[in-house]
């Protein structure tokens, strides 16, 4: 952002009273702020605030304040800002910055979250100019003291213009999905209220349930977000919800992608609201541009016109084509000018217009933002200066050091591996970016131009390929093992591992590599967590030192069982040892991951139809290809064994067609299973009450097998569809159920049913210790090479059962039993190897299905 500025002005020494930023109070008894149930008039927080202010005495001061999501934090802002003195707004919940920022300015008194204020003085340390109000660090931090210095007339004129083209009125309330310290998050709080209307004050998260029961609760009409709550939103089922109150959802703080713009509007549409796009910066207190809504859908890469009171223009001399030009905004919230010291905290104003340095153009009449002209970059909604990153990277790191950035990530390129860590750390701390949003690459030189200068346009073109290299595998992150065990290069790192249509096979591949990163265990529902939520706790952990040799691990219990499950299923089969029942373990561990993972997955009906259909579709292919393979070669098998309706037409005498009777139940069980959760009245009811829920389908499922056999199955009947179908359910209860009564009540149910269903004790054992086991211990600590060993071959167990018919017999009847085993289990890990490409492209297309 550059500057047309007139000559500096400097403050008079005495101040004149004035009257508040915003005059809400006006407004009376209609509600001003909800917080913790407790509802504040604008007559009742004008008290609160003239009381707060009151304790710090007349003398006009430099507050600092964090910006916390809560009633105290609140009160402290508007107490500085309503009452002459200037507010210094910092982020809660980083105290390093906090006391950057303290150690550079000296405040005079200092507002923090959850402790007494720290009224330093009685009077100001500072000359501060009476026209200012409020000072902001530049869209978030990049850990420089830059602030932007904000004046009484741009804070009240930004909100009187966002309240006017918004259609802001008395009966409106804004809940706070955005942190207060962030000029989009007050300029939320500052239009609402000048308007009359109100705020409902929340630190959750969009993708919390409460989140959305405080919504519905306090009646909220307008939802603020940036691109990155979008994705969030997208995830979370937002597109379901019903919310009857919702007027608007603003979005502004970068670039959303104009087919989302077009999404987000035409869902608005059919659900009674608004979609508003709007550009901005702190330097212009927060607006400078809005798209009227009715113009999204045919315009959807538009920023849109100028805020009222404001003016747009472009300077074509600042680029070469025609019609382009840098995009210049003036109007009366404008900022006074910058500040890097106290002393500019006298300063009048020294800026006139803001030069963007966003290249734009017009259509229709409508401004178009086409690229930047600066040495600035914006990632994950802050604002970097990156040459004041690449300033200090080459002090400390790397003389020859360059930065770049890119919408996903800031770009270091050094000329020697040995100062990567280094500058990963640097330029992660100093841009107040996660780690894994920085790329460092190592470069034999850094490329110049003709004349010497540093070539930035050849190094954007590294940084493309730099980014697709993070994904991929032997890069050794966790996005990498994402991708490389789910096939899925478009994973986010705000993608789980269920978003992403994760499966039981994947499941344990994944839990297997991710081990690696995580030496004293993955994290408590890891298959739930953001891909750049484990990014970051690897790195925390990472940071911890070294850990000494690789000793144990904890293995996730479900991964033991199905490997241990697997081994006996065969080992049985070629007559090594007589331990039957793995296969039974084996749908109860099906059922278990079902309501894990496919159950798990955020979003509506449809979002979960496709992630089941892509699970039942990565294991149907492989199979029927298997299957079909050894039909047309061997002859073993008929056409329904191939499609898997053997049940349906066979008859109860066991023969070869019978082999494939778990893979048929489960295949069957899934579709049953995906088809009751799928439908809308019964996916709501299952997201309200997951464990009443699953507590119906094992009850309807024990009423099948009493039905079809009573309490005992007989030699044939245990392999049949609907009387094994409580196993499945059995284990759906035991992932939903999440209290230590619940799964004592799942306890008791399995041992009742499971007991005596076989008449042999030792199936019975088998079953029923392996689910015990994983309902009550979810992990094992077992040596790492029995950890790794265990991984492969659950990972493989499916295939392992599906090939493991046409490789045993010949080996054991010749005797080699021992061999017959190694064989079945070697070729089935090969054959699951060798599908992974097609597991993966079945998986992708049905997910990318609409």
């Amino acid at each position: 952002m550059t500057l047309t500025s007139p000559q500096p002005a400097l403050a008079p020494r005495t101040p004149t009273r004035v009257g508040p930023v915003l005059d809400h109070a006006r407004f009376g008894d209609a509600p001003a702020v909800v917080a913790d149930g407790t509802v504040l008039s604008h007559a009742d927080l004008a008290r609160r605030v003239a009381d707060r202010a009151a304790t710090w005495g007349p003398a006009r001061r430099l507050v600092l304040v964090e910006g916390a999501n809560d009633l105290d934090s609140l009160v402290a802002y508007l107490a500085a800002l309503q009452h002459g003195h200037v507010a210094l707004v910092v982020p809660d919940g980083r105290p390093d910055q906090r006391d950057a920022t303290v150690a550079a300015y000296d405040p005079d008194v200092v507002c923090t979250a959850a402790a007494p204020d720290d009224v330093r003085r009685p009077l100001s340390a500072h000359e501060l100019h009476p026209d200012l109000a409020l000072l902001l660090s530049t869209s978030g931090t990049t850990g420089s003291p830059k602030l932007v210095r904000l004046s009484r007339a741009n804070v009240a004129s930004n909100a009187a213009a966002i309240a006017d083209y918004l259609a802001l009125t008395p009966t409106d309330r804004a809940i706070t999905a955005l942190p207060l310290h962030y000029c989009y998050g007050l300029s939320v709080l500052h239009s609402h209220l000048v308007a009359g209307a109100s705020v409902a004050l929340t630190d959750l998260s969009v993708v919390d349930e409460c989140f959305w029961d405080l919504f519905s609760r306090t009646g909220a009409t307008t939802l603020a977000g940036v691109p990155h709550t979008f994705d969030l939103l997208a995830a979370s089922g937002f597109e379901a919800r019903d919310l009857p109150t919702l007027r608007q959802v603003t979005q502004a703080g970068g670039r959303l992608a104009p087919d989302d713009v077009r999404r987000w509007s035409r869902l608005g549409r059919t659900r009674g609201w608004d979609l508003v796009v709007m550009y901005g910066a702190t330097e212009a207190t927060a607006r400078m541009a809005w798209l009227p809504p009715h113009l999204a859908e045919d315009h959807p890469g538009a920023i849109g016109v100028a805020i009222p009171g404001g003016h747009l223009h472009l300077d074509e001399a600042a680029d070469d084509r025609p019609g382009v030009g840098e995009l210049v905004y003036s109007g009366p919230n404008v900022m006074l000018g910058y500040a890097t010291t106290p002393a500019d905290l006298a300063l009048g104003r020294v800026t006139t217009e803001l030069r963007t340095g966003d290249l734009a153009q017009q259509r229709d009449g409508l401004f178009e933002v086409v690229g930047r002209r600066s040495r600035r970059g914006k990632v994950f909604g802050l604002r970097i200066d990156l040459d004041a990153v690449e300033q200090r990277l080459r002090a400390e790191v790397d003389p020859r050091a360059r930065v770049v950035a890119t919408d996903h990530a800031v770009h270091a390129f050094v000329t020697s591996g040995r100062g990567s860590g280094a500058a990963r750390t640097l330029v992660a701390d100093h841009c107040g970016v996660p780690p894994h949003a920085v790329r460092v690459t190592v470069v034999p030189q850094v490329p110049h131009t003709s004349s010497g200068k540093p070539d930035y346009a050849a190094l954007a073109e590294l940084a493309a390929p730099a980014e697709e290299q993070a994904g991929q595998p032997g890069t050794g992150s966790v996005r990498a093992d994402f991708v490389r065990v789910l096939g899925r290069p478009d994973a986010a790192d705000t993608d789980s591992f269920v978003d992403l249509g994760g499966d039981s096979l994947s499941y344990v591949e994944l839990s297997t590599r991710l081990a690696a990163h995580f030496p004293g265990g993955l994290p408590a529902g890891w298959h739930t967590r953001a891909i750049g939520d484990l990014e970051r706790l690897a790195q925390d952990g990472a940071a911890d030192g070294d850990r000494g040799p690789e000793r144990r691990s904890r293995l996730d219990t479900t991964v033991g069982l199905r490997a241990l499950a697997i081994l006996f299923v065969v080992a049985s089969h070629v007559d090594l040892v007589a331990l039957e029942g793995g296969a039974h373990l084996l749908l109860a561990l099906a059922g278990f991951n079902f309501a894990r993972f496919q159950l798990s997955a955020a979003g509506d009906a449809r979002t979960r139809l496709r992630h089941g259909l892509s699970g039942i579709a990565q294991l149907l292919v492989p199979s029927v290809l298997w299957v079909g393979g050894v039909a047309l070669l061997l002859g073993t098998y008929d056409l329904t064994t191939v499609l898997f309706v053997r049940e349906v037409v066979n008859g109860s005498e066991w023969d070869d067609q019978w082999q494939l009777w778990f893979l048929e139940s489960l295949v069957w069980l899934t579709v049953a299973a995906l088809a009751v959760t799928t439908l809308p009245v019964l996916h709501r009811l299952e997201r309200r009450t997951p464990f009443r829920f699953a507590l119906g389908v094992l009850a309807v499922a024990t009423l099948a097998r009493l039905a079809e056999v009573g309490w005992r199955a007989g030699a044939t009947e245990r392999y049949t569809i609907l009387v094994v179908a409580f196993f499945f359910a059995l284990g759906w209860a035991g992932a939903r159920a999440t209290t230590t009564r619940e799964r004592w009540l799942v306890t008791t149910l399995a041992v009742v049913m499971t007991v005596g269903f076989f008449g042999q004790p030792h199936r019975e054992v088998i079953v029923l210790g392996g689910f015990l086991l994983m309902l009550w211990v979810p992990h094992l600590a077992v040596p790492a090479p029995l950890a790794r060993a265990a991984g492969v071959l659950a990972g493989a167990s499916l295939f392992v059962y599906l090939t493991h018919w046409q490789v045993y017999p010949p080996l054991e009847d010749a005797g080699h039993q021992w061999l017959a085993l190694v064989a079945s289990l070697t070729v089935g890990i090969a054959y699951a190897r060798v599908v992974r490409p097609v597991h993966q492209a079945v998986g992708r297309a049905v997910l990318r299905a609409r």
